[in-house]
This record gives C-alpha cells, sequence and structure tokens, in this order.
C-alpha cells in the first residue's frame, strides 16, 4: 500500500473541467470525499485522518475540487462541482463511487445523486445545507459561521484563520493554532482561489440540489450533522432526511460542523459500517 503521508498520496488528473489534485489511499471499493467551502480547504485538510482509518477498507481518494488546494482556478460562472465530480469518475474509469461530503461538499454529493444517479452507491453527507425556508437560523443572509468564513477569505491571515476553526468546531482542543496556520498556508499558496470565490459571494447558487431532486435520489444516504453547527444549521440534516427516501440521520451532541475531525472515531465506524451494508 502506499505510504501515507502528503506527498505520497499525491496525484492529478485533467479533466474538462481543468486538472484536479486529489490524494489516493487504500484499496477496494471506490469512495470519494469532497471537502467545504472555507478558505484553506482542500481534501487532505479535510479528510485525512478519515481516509488512513477507512484506507484498509476503500480505495480513499479525497479530491480538491476547482477554485480549491492544488485544482485548477476557476471563476463562479465556470464552477460546477457536481459536473466535476463526474468528470474525475470518467477520468479514473470508475463507474460508480460511493460520495462522501462536508458542507458545499456534502451539496455536491447531494447534487450528483439526483442527477447522476448511476454514478453512485451511497452517499454520506456532514454539515451540509438544505435550500428553501428554514425555522432556525438567520431569516435572510448568513450564518454566524459563514460570516466568519467570507471574512476569512478577505483577510486569509493567521488570526481570521483562528477564529474561522474557532466557529467550525464545538470543543476548543480541534480549533488548534497549527491548524489555523495551516489553513492560512494554504489559502495564500493560491491567491486567484481567494479572489474568486470573493467575486461569488451573495449571488446564486445554482448547482444545490432543489427539494424535488432531493426527493427524487434513490441511493442509500447517511446525514450526519453536529448538533452545536454555528455554520449549517442542524436543522437541515433533518430537513434532508424528511426529503431523502432512503436516508437516516445522525445528529451529535456537543458537534460543530466538522463531525469527521471531532467525533472521527464514531465517523469512520458509522461510515464503515453504512457503505458495507
Amino acid at each position: 500500500m502506499t505510504p501515507f503521508t502528503e506527498e505520497a498520496t499525491s496525484k492529478v488528473v485533467d479533466t474538462p473541467s481543468g486538472q484536479v489534485h486529489y490524494h489516493e489511499y487504500g484499496e477496494g471499493r471506490p469512495v470519494v470525499f469532497l471537502h467545504g467551502s472555507g478558505p484553506g480547504a482542500t481534501g487532505w485538510s479535510n479528510f485525512s485522518a478519515n481516509m488512513k482509518a477507512l484506507g484498509s477498507q476503500f480505495r480513499c481518494l479525497a479530491v480538491d475540487m476547482p477554485g480549491w488546494g492544488r485544482s485548477a482556478a476557476v471563476t463562479p460562472a465556470e464552477r460546477c462541482h457536481h459536473r466535476t465530480a463526474v468528470e474525475f469518475l470518467d477520468a479514473l474509469q470508475i463507474e460508480s463511487a460511493a460520495f462522501i461530503g462536508n458542507s458545499m461538499g456534502g451539496a455536491t454529493c447531494l447534487k450528483v445523486a439526483a442527477t447522476a444517479p448511476e454514478r453512485v452507491t451511497h452517499i454520506v453527507t456532514m454539515g451540509a445545507g438544505a435550500g428553501g425556508s428554514k425555522l432556525f437560523g438567520p431569516a435572510d443572509g448568513p450564518t454566524e459561521g459563514l460570516k466568519v468564513l467570507q471574512q476569512a477569505y478577505r483577510d486569509p491571515s493567521p488570526e481570521s484563520m483562528r477564529a474561522l476553526v474557532d466557529v467550525m468546531t464545538y470543543d476548543p482542543a480541534f480549533a488548534s493554532d497549527a491548524l489555523a496556520e495551516e489553513r492560512s498556508r494554504n489559502a495564500k499558496s493560491v491567491p486567484h482561489h481567494l479572489e474568486n470565490f470573493i467575486t461569488g459571494i451573495g449571488k446564486d447558487r445554482p448547482h444545490r440540489a432543489t427539494d424535488a431532486e432531493l426527493a427524487s435520489i434513490s441511493v442509500p444516504a447517511l446525514i450526519i450533522h453536529g448538533r452545536d453547527d454555528r455554520v449549517v444549521h442542524f436543522e437541515n440534516g433533518l430537513k434532508l432526511c424528511t426529503l431523502i427516501p432512503d436516508s437516516r440521520l445522525l445528529l451529535l451532541n456537543r458537534c460543530g460542523h466538522w463531525a469527521q475531525l471531532e467525533h472521527a472515531e464514531e465517523f469512520n465506524r458509522s461510515v464503515a459500517g453504512f457503505l458495507a451494508a
């Protein structure tokens, strides 16, 4: 098996959406991991620990989506992550895969399952949003966590990233200075990613699955949400579980936006069992 290091698992592949960088580890049925939208987010930063744990059972593929990490820079108008996800499978000659996504990555998983169901075996989302009216959270505009995220795009300093990792997590032990500094370095390494994201703030997101599309999803779905998520309120998880026919909801107390980090052992155990069923 490939040594488990950031560089040893690093690969690139060309797609119609541009060059896509990803990390590959493990053998078995393919599982695609899709990161969230925060500045400095990458497949490795979001999922390295989960890949290490699950790589003994699955072929883990953690992708930097276009506009993030080492993948191609794209404008908001050019960005279409669910299309890129299918192109990524095509490029690797993978007929179908399980998809795991955090936040924005979760939204992409849902859209792929709705629009290309033949390419998806299972979906797992963590902190994913659902469109439409909500009972809780702000009536209009971004949540507390999204405001911090947007500010970190405008000022990707370690101090801004410290505020970001703090609002993303429930337990301060997971909001380390080292993580904040890593995210700051990642974000500053490709200024075009920052600039392109900022130009898209406040604009429509046409690539999120509609309620009708969510209701059409036929593959098994595991919806994971933190009870204390300050970025995407847990009522989004309730709505997803209501709309998606073959779904189940794992709601975790003392958990923020990064369930895969804060509750890694339970996350890995639950995902492994779900994908094996």
